[in-house]
């Protein structure tokens, strides 16, 4: 009964109070004995409503590029500075976290992009941008740690399934970002970007909550039996795996800024479409990018996170090699499988980290997730200054050939194998 409690304890209204299980009701090691969807529902929604403002900033580069007269090194050096800014940070703050957790930091993080928010709607100039866009990577620093946390602490276990659904609340969220900005922003103009604060006044009332409850989990007490999962593996061996996942994080996210920063260019400048012709495009593509998400946690959970990765990188490549060469019938067909089989990877790879580096939770979600968007943001400055000296189009050559990088993944440890060997 306790856990059933603990289980519904979101439903009906995600901004209602979060009841907490008495600590009997959870092991030691702080899973819950059973998945807490009511809770996962919550964390998703607010991730969804995080990512779709940020989104929301990259969907709306050709407005701020009209109206300021920036060049695409410019737009590069704004997703940069949110990136970095983001990127920085996460790690630290998840470092902290695993010590010292922190369950009201997660309004307190969606503050940050409340402001950065409304100081962007009344930019005058480029430095003011940047200020803007600073802002908004602080307040995604100090979320995905701690929300990955909380998606890990009412898993049940099933940790892949968790670490899916908090990750397509982010994607659909990412993929509403350009259709708000074509049906409203560019239709309305720079002002009507603070409209969007009232779903940043959503987040921080469900994030409240989510705090509350987070506050009386009993994996906010203690870190008890935290290693026992810990594969038999030698520190070079996991120092090799984590290097791997590196580069894979790179290949993807370097792939996806040519695409979440450029793409409505490219689809102007190749098939003449109008700027909100091109957003309804992007929108295609960051939806199949929501759609894929859900299918590489509960896969790996089922068979395996290695295997996942080797086809959600490495199977990626051919599609992307054909890309740029499509028309553009082809390009919405193959972005469509190119966002599904891609999004797969990310999931996969955080629990694969996780497990590598046992009771470090915030820490490696906070290094995997600000170094995707580390990546992202070097990506769009590098791949900008690329599109000035060349052309759009020859940005997308060169990007097709960055999945290759996927066949790293034979250098990955079966940890899910040695696990059981050791049970």
């Amino acid at each position: 009964m306790q856990t059933s409690t603990q289980n519904n304890s979101l439903a009906g209204n995600t901004a209602g109070a979060i009841s907490a299980p008495p600590p009997s009701a959870a092991p030691a090691s702080g899973a819950v004995s059973r998945t807490a969807y009511s809770v996962l529902g919550a964390i998703s929604f607010s991730h969804l409503l995080n990512d779709m403002i940020q989104s929301l900033i990259l969907a709306i580069y050709p407005m701020l590029k009209e109206n300021f007269s920036l060049s695409f090194a410019q737009i590069g050096l704004i997703t940069l500075t949110y990136q970095i800014t983001a990127s920085l940070l996460q790690p630290l703050v998840g470092l902290y976290t695993d010590k010292r957790p922190q369950p009201y930091s997660l309004p307190v993080g969606m503050g940050f992009t409340l402001s950065g928010l409304l100081l962007m709607s009344m930019a005058s100039h480029f430095g003011v941008l940047l200020v803007a866009a600073a802002l908004v990577g602080c307040g995604s620093s100090v979320f995905h740690p701690e929300s990955s946390r909380v998606a890990r602490m009412a898993s049940g276990g099933r940790y892949g399934l968790a670490q899916s659904l908090f990750q397509v609340g982010g994607n659909a969220g990412s993929s509403l970002g350009p259709l708000f900005a074509a049906l409203i922003v560019i239709p309305h103009g720079q002002r009507s970007i603070a409209w969007f604060s009232v779903a940043a006044l959503i987040a921080i009332v469900v994030l409240a909550n989510i705090g509350r409850w987070y506050s009386r989990h009993p994996a906010t007490k203690k870190k008890a039996g935290a290693r026992a999962l810990h594969p038999s593996l030698s520190k070079s061996r996991v120092v090799l795996a984590v290097g791997v996942l590196v580069l894979l994080v790179f290949s993807k996210y370097f792939y996806l800024a040519s695409l979440n920063s450029y793409f409505t260019f490219y689809l102007i400048d190749k098939f003449h479409l109008s700027v909100q012709a091109a957003q309804i495009h992007l929108f295609v593509f960051l939806a199949a990018v929501a759609a894929g998400t859900i299918i590489g946690g509960p896969i790996g959970d089922r068979i395996g996170r290695k295997y996942v990765i080797w086809v959600s990188i490495l199977g990626v490549a051919p599609f992307t090699l054909m890309l740029p060469y499509a028309n553009l019938f082809w390009t919405d067909v193959l972005t469509i499988v190119i966002g599904v089989v891609l999004a797969s990877a990310f999931s996969a790879i955080i629990v694969y980290a996780q497990e590598l580096i046992p009771g470090n939770v915030g820490m490696v979600a906070g290094l995997f997730f600000g170094f995707a968007f580390g990546l992202g943001g070097v990506g769009a400055a590098v791949l900008g200054d690329l599109a000035d000296a060349t052309s759009i189009g020859f940005v997308y050559k060169v990007c097709s050939f960055l999945p290759l990088i996927g066949i790293l993944t034979v250098l990955l440890p079966n940890i899910e194998q040695k696990r059981q060997a050791h049970a």
